[in-house]
């Protein structure tokens, strides 16, 4: 038998509450000083720009692109699309999740120039997404699912880092997938790094946790000159400083030349410009070049707006980035991406969270990043390529942990079981396949439980016992009243409760107060109303013969 819930007649309008405020967003048209907070942001910018170097190149060399591509990208996305973003956090760059599209647009398209044709074509994609407000699909992504794609994602900076630290694994940094491109899955580079392990890079990496560690207790937090400069920094000097040591001291436990830092050391502004590489237009007469543009855009902003929901929720002061300006600001950094000869990017969430973690406040993190990017192609190559890639591996284990610590676990579990079921399949969904796989396994299973709720006998018909007295209808007629707005995803409890009203009933559907009701609802009980006399149930339906059902 359907249960249906009273309700009391309403009195008055309802008095909306007030609007919820955030909190301004430090940096471009703020009352805030974007330069008021780079004590915090310069070292944050400097941890990021370490961890992205690598990031950069590696992805560069799994796209099958040139080195310099990954680079460029992550220059674009550092200073230009953080100064159109309205993310005050987040990152942008090239991100691994494209890997795949960008091996097949090479296959497809048949050179590299033709590619940043069809980046660039992305790019217009983006912006005339932004421009159409299609932003606003990172609403529906449930809560649950991005705290389970960010737990996803800490787990496998954990297990992909491991092989790192032992100085045992020459696979780039970003490599988010379970199967890995040389043959290995997550669990079995592990096993293949111990059995192969560097102790050089052991010690390294160890000492540049420790170091982590230790800078984050409260004795040392509590010294003024330990708030100007980010732990993550003092241990990669650290782990460059121990490296030169064992050349002297312990030469066969010396890092591998192998496992640090490889940026391509130009001399000169010249010899930077015929490293580049640029579009050829000429593929744009090429149906096949609009496809692969249409996949990067898609694929590019569905990642980015992930990103961004995910750092909006790791901000400390809980800022929110509008995500149709996200779009434009995105595909303004593809389209000039593409043009320069770089990868395509995306707000990408390992970057914003090293970031986050390393204590920014304001987007001009982001930009000394992009800055530093490309004074080290320019000046520093030599110098960077001493650092071991362990030591930055401890930097992302840290994060790692950040990201899925278990304070997370119990917070989802103590929320019920429709919480914690998405947020632990999402986990495994991600930890198994990829990023984008995993979300859409944990989005569908999210959107699963909003149905079933949905589908509930009684969800969205009420019985109105005081209109019922007031308009003098008798103590055995149902009076039924449709909600303000009847969608699509009405329709099963709207069905479920009209089918299970005992035979010979009376009933007044009432949609007197609707504003929308949806035509498969209109369709549904149109068929009720034509099916009604067979079981002796007596309908009037009120607000709803106004609408054009006649035909249904």
């Amino acid at each position: 038998m359907t249960q249906i819930v009273s309700t009391p007649a309403r009195t008055g309008a309802p008095i909306a509450p007030p609007a919820p405020t955030r909190p301004s967003e430090p940096g471009f048209g703020s009352n805030k000083s974007l330069f008021s907070t780079i004590g915090q942001d310069a070292p944050a910018g400097l941890v990021v720009f370490l961890v992205a170097l690598p990031l950069c190149l590696g992805i560069s060399l799994a796209s099958g692109a040139p080195l310099l591509a990954g680079v460029i990208s992550g220059i674009v996305g550092g200073i230009l699309v953080s100064i159109l973003s309205g993310s005050a956090v987040s990152v942008s760059g090239p991100a691994a999740g494209l890997t795949v599209v960008m091996l097949s647009a090479i296959a497809s398209l048949g050179s590299w120039p033709a590619v940043l044709a069809a980046t660039a074509v992305a790019g217009v994609i983006q912006i005339i997404l932004g421009i159409v407000r299609a932003g606003i699909i990172a609403l529906y992504f449930p809560a649950a699912v991005i705290r389970g794609m960010l737990a996803a994602i800490g787990i496998i900076l954990i297990l992909k880092q491991l092989p790192h630290f032992f100085g045992a694994d020459a696979d780039y940094f970003e490599d988010m997938k379970f199967l890995q491109v040389d043959g290995l899955n997550t669990f079995s580079a592990i096993g293949a790094a111990v059995k192969a392990l560097s102790p050089g890079s052991v010690l390294v990496g160890t000492v540049a946790l420790v170091l982590m560690l230790l800078w984050n207790t409260a004795p040392v937090r509590r010294q003024p000159w330990a708030r100007l400069v980010p732990g993550a920094l003092v241990a990669v000097v650290a782990a460059v400083a121990i490296n030169h040591l064992l050349k002297t001291v312990a030469p066969e436990w010396q890092v591998r030349p192998m496992h640090l830092v490889k940026l391509p050391v130009l001399s000169s502004l010249g010899q930077l410009a015929g490293e580049m590489t640029f579009p050829d237009f000429n593929a744009l007469r090429n149906p096949a070049t609009y496809g692969v543009a249409f996949t990067i855009a898609i694929v590019a902003s569905l990642e980015t707006l992930l990103s961004v929901e995910a750092v909006d929720n790791l901000d400390p002061q809980k800022r929110h980035t509008p995500t149709n300006r996200e779009l434009l600001a995105q595909g303004t950094g593809n389209l000039v991406s593409g043009l320069l000869g770089g990868l395509p990017l995306t707000a990408v969430i390992v970057r914003s969270s090293a970031n986050i973690a390393a204590g920014a406040q304001s987007k001009l993190s982001a930009i000394i990043h992009g800055f530093l990017l490309l004074v080290s192609l320019l000046f520093l190559g030599s110098i960077l390529n001493l650092i071991p890639l362990s030591a930055l591996a401890a930097v992302l284990l840290l994060v790692g942990y950040k990201l899925t610590s278990p304070a997370l676990y119990r917070k989802q579990w103590n929320l019920g079981r429709e919480q914690f079921v998405p947020f632990i399949i999402t986990i495994v969904a991600v930890l198994f396949t990829d990023l984008l796989k995993g979300v859409s396994i944990g989005l569908a299973l999210g959107f699963f439980f909003i149905l079933r709720d949905n589908a509930k006998a009684g969800s969205y018909l009420r019985r109105d016992e005081a209109a019922d007295a007031a308009e003098g209808d008798e103590p055995s007629l149902l009076h039924l009243r449709l909600p303000e707005h009847v969608s699509f995803l009405n329709k099963a409890s709207i069905v479920t409760t009209l089918e299970q009203l005992p035979t010979g009933s009376r009933v007044i559907l009432d949609g007197t107060r609707s504003d929308v009701i949806d035509h498969d609802v209109l369709e549904a009980i149109e068929a009720f109303r034509q099916a009604a006399p067979a079981r002796g149930i007596e309908l009037e339906l009120r607000g709803i013969r106004q609408v054009e059902i006649a035909g249904h």
